[in-house]
């Protein structure tokens, strides 16, 4: 049995970037053939702007759903530290999480200072290519950008416990009873 993956056999957008990735790795280049560090800085700098709504986004569903209302999102920029590592981290901070004393819902695209290109991660998980070179690359990252914040949300119940949000709290109390 076959099928199509989609239309004029492409492969779903959300693997377009990893075979992008896979290609960069394989031509020793990052987007359209870029080879210097200075140029992929230039690439990983427009990335996180494209990246930037659809990271902020996220994190706002997240708010509204879950947090009812009651987080802040922040945005650091692109931040360089000494080393020459370059990063740029978006956050999800609220009153019982802060309480709690642990981190805040983390989405951040970083390009370490020996990597080949950049990448996203959350605070808690794992590391996904980025490579993000127009604002349609940046859309069909959003579903990866959800599953970072929530699998990082999960993390987070894990180091406090489910208390931590507000939707769970009230919802219990709103039907009455613990479930």
């Amino acid at each position: 049995m076959t099928t199509k993956s989609c239309e004029n056999d492409q492969p779903p957008l959300y693997l377009r970037g990893l075979l992008r990735h896979f290609a960069d790795l394989r031509d020793g280049t990052h987007g359209d053939g870029a080879v210097s560090r200075a140029d992929k800085e230039q690439l990983f700098a427009a990335a996180v702007g494209y990246l930037d709504p659809f990271s902020r986004q996220t994190l706002a569903e997240m708010n509204e759903a879950l947090l009812l209302g009651s987080g802040t999102v922040t945005y650091s920029g692109i931040i360089r530290s000494p080393n020459g590592d370059s990063t740029a981290i978006w956050t999800l901070g609220w009153p019982e999480q802060a309480q709690a004393g642990i981190p805040p819902v983390t989405l951040e695209a970083f390009f370490g200072h020996a990597f080949h290109h950049p990448h996203l991660r959350g605070g808690s998980v794992g590391v996904w290519p980025l490579n993000v070179f127009s604002t349609a690359d940046a859309a069909a990252e959003l579903p990866t950008l959800r599953a970072i914040a929530s699998a990082d949300l999960h993390n987070l119940v894990f180091q406090s416990d489910y208390r931590i949000v507000p939707a769970i709290g009230h919802s219990l109390h709103a039907k009455g009873g613990n479930r």
